[in-house]
Parts: structure tokens; C-alpha cells; sequence
């Protein structure tokens, strides 16, 4: 089970540099090729967020919406009752990421989270259920607040991914 009251601060400071727009730029383009490295050389123990930062970070594959291929990258997820809650910020970008418009078209994913693989479905959460996943994220990454901020003309999705 991951424990989140575990932080030091420099995993305090980890998790609130994405609140800064320059750190969240780069964050956006470079961090999820830092993480499958870092994945790779663990063999999948761990990514660079999930080690510096200890983030719960899954590994997410999708099918992709136009060009039917596989891919895989890292998403932070909250665990829920053999769930997992992922939120689509996309480090507060003017439009959602990728996986978001993978996983509407096609919700069956794959995920590995604490090295264990698992075939889910995606459910875009609404209204109250929402807020509450999205404000649950928030005590376990501060960065959504400011992306929620940054990309006020949007909604930014809350996806569950349970159990297939």
C-alpha cells in the first residue's frame, strides 16, 4: 500500500515545484522520459517522480485513439478499494493530455502500479464524485491547484480506472 504521510522536505519541495509554470513546462515535455529511463534501469521498481518525489506513479498503456498503437507512460494515480483515480492536467496545458482522448476512445488500458500489472476500464468521473477525486489528488500532489488555475477554460478530466 503506498503511504502518502511519508515526505521529507525535499520531497515536500519536489512536489511543489510543479506549481511553478517554467518547472511545469519543462515537467510537461521532458519528465515522462526521465521517468520510463529511470523505470527501465530500476526494472520497473520505481520512476524518477515515484524515487524523488514519492509520488504514486502507474504506468498506463493505452490504445491510441487514431493510430491503434500501444503506448505506455507514467501517470500519477490515487489508489481507491482496488481502483486507481488518475487526473488528466496535463501540468496545467491548454489542452488534455493524449492518454485522456486514448482512453475515450477506447477504455480498456493496461496499467502496472506497485509492479503489478492489471487490465482496467476508464470511467470519466462527474460532477460531486469529481471534486471529491480532484481534491483528494490535490493533498497528494499540490501542483493540480495550480493547474486547475492555468487551465480554468477547461475542465480538466478525473478518470477511475477499475479493475476489468
Amino acid at each position: 500500500m503506498y503511504r502518502y504521510e511519508q515526505t521529507n522536505w525535499a520531497r515536500r519541495l519536489m512536489r511543489m515545484s510543479g506549481t511553478v509554470r517554467p518547472i511545469s513546462w519543462f515537467y510537461a515535455r521532458a519528465l515522462h522520459h526521465i521517468d520510463h529511463v529511470v523505470y527501465g534501469l530500476t526494472r520497473g521498481r520505481a520512476t524518477f517522480t515515484s524515487w524523488v518525489a514519492g509520488l504514486p506513479v502507474a504506468m498506463l498503456t493505452t490504445t491510441g485513439a487514431k493510430s491503434g498503437r500501444r503506448r505506455t507512460l507514467p501517470v500519477l494515480a490515487v489508489p481507491h478499494k482496488g481502483s486507481l483515480v488518475v487526473i488528466a492536467s496535463n501540468y496545467g496545458q491548454d489542452h488534455n493530455p493524449a492518454w485522456y482522448y486514448n482512453l475515450r476512445a477506447q477504455p480498456e488500458a493496461t496499467i502496472i502500479f506497485e509492479g503489478e500489472p492489471r487490465d482496467v476500464v476508464a470511467r470519466e468521473l462527474t460532477g460531486d464524485e469529481r471534486e471529491s477525486w480532484y481534491a483528494r489528488g490535490v493533498e497528494i500532489y499540490p501542483g493540480w491547484t495550480s493547474y486547475r488555475k492555468r487551465a480554468a477554460h477547461r475542465t480538466i478530466p478525473v478518470i477511475e480506472l477499475r479493475p476489468a
